[in-house]
């Protein structure tokens, strides 16, 4: 089974995103879920995003997010849910050994962090077509899906951002539930190569 670093969204810990967490330890996963918020959670994208300003920019979240995996082995799979995405993807281009990746809602250009994907490494990114939040991760999303063997772009009908997020008005079940079969499925391929 794999082990996860799994970043949560704007909105901070959720029920929602706890809900996910737990549903991958139900399939046997090891997951691990740093806070970077320490503990505060949000109503709203931009109450988030306020407090990611607040609290030094998206510098210091990919600076908390990489952190946390300090004492954790190399081989991981990386997830992230919108805001975590971004320190997903800078530990699977700058820490060697990654397995995979899983983004939720959210990309963003490789050469943001100034290293290429690393070869042999999949990754699976889940976004609505008409997410509001998503207007730029979506090119980014099929860049990466076009340039990275093994890469999977899935765009679902639709705009709600935190769409596999149970506790969020943005809810999908149907989106939610392709998104959970897939990224099991996903999670599969990689514990059986």
């Amino acid at each position: 089974m794999a082990t996860i670093l799994l970043f949560h969204h704007a909105l901070g810990q959720t029920p929602g995103f706890h809900a996910v967490a737990k549903d991958l330890r139900k399939a046997g996963h090891t997951v691990h879920t740093p806070d970077l918020f320490d503990g505060k959670t949000f109503a709203t994208i931009e109450d988030g995003l306020a407090h990611v300003e607040s609290t030094g920019g998206f510098d210091e979240i990919i600076r908390r997010g990489v952190a946390s995996a300090d004492g954790l082995p190399a081989d991981l799979v990386y997830a992230g849910f919108s805001l975590g995405v971004v320190p997903a993807q800078k530990l699977v281009q700058s820490r060697p050994g990654a397995r995979g990746a899983v983004f939720g809602y959210s990309c963003v250009p490789p050469a943001m962090f100034g290293t290429p994907w690393p070869a042999g490494v999949p990754v699976e990114i889940h976004i609505k077509e008409d997410d509001k939040w998503a207007e730029e991760d979506l090119p980014a999303a099929r860049e990466l899906a076009r340039d990275v063997p093994g890469a999977r772009l899935f765009v679902y009908p639709g705009s709600g951002h935190y769409f596999a997020d149970p506790s969020s008005s943005d809810f999908d079940p149907e989106a939610a539930k392709l998104f959970r079969e897939r990224t099991l499925a996903f999670l599969g391929r990689i514990d059986a190569g």
